[in-house]
């Protein structure tokens, strides 16, 4: 039986690029001598360092522009809130998600149900698998969730025969 997998995971290899490159632009910029700015990485969980509000922001603007530049939806982070460090200096914790939530996977399964597309939806983990008797119902299923999803980047793989 046809099916496919609804998930939600940014390219962990292009966001590390992405934070590599955003590291070196800060390094350089005429604006960043001799603050102590950068963005840390370990795993999923990144953290933005700056010397004040403003630099930091500075600092997720330039993340912002080199993830978007490496494809990866910025949809995919969740900030955190702003912390003091020390001095003036503060930093931010911000989470790349990974998978679709259940509320988010219990919104898609109810969209397929009510759909009336000949398919079934079922939660499996952090996806959601879809699969149906014709090839053409799974593509219109996903046509579907691309058009009334819009708040999560979501991608669809393992598309079997």
């Amino acid at each position: 039986m046809p099916s496919f997998d609804v998930v939600s995971e940014a390219d962990a290899v292009e966001v590390r690029n992405a934070i590599e490159q955003a590291n070196k632009e800060i390094s350089t910029r005429f604006d960043f001598k001799g603050s102590d700015a950068r963005i840390e990485q370990k795993e999923r969980e990144l953290t933005a360092f700056a010397d004040d509000d403003f630099k930091l922001g500075q600092v997720r603007d330039v993340l912002l522009g080199k993830l978007a530049r490496r494809n990866v939806d910025v949809r995919f982070l969740d900030y955190g809130d702003v912390q003091k460090i020390g001095g003036d200096k503060v930093k931010q914790p911000i989470t790349v998600r990974h998978g679709v939530s259940g509320e988010h996977a219990k919104k898609i399964v109810r969209l397929v149900k009510d759909s009336k597309l000949k398919v079934q939806a079922s939660i499996q983990g952090d996806a959601v698998r879809v699969s149906g008797a014709k090839r053409d119902d799974l593509q219109s299923a996903i046509a579907l969730l691309k058009k009334e999803i819009g708040d999560v980047p979501l991608s669809f793989t393992n598309f079997r025969d």
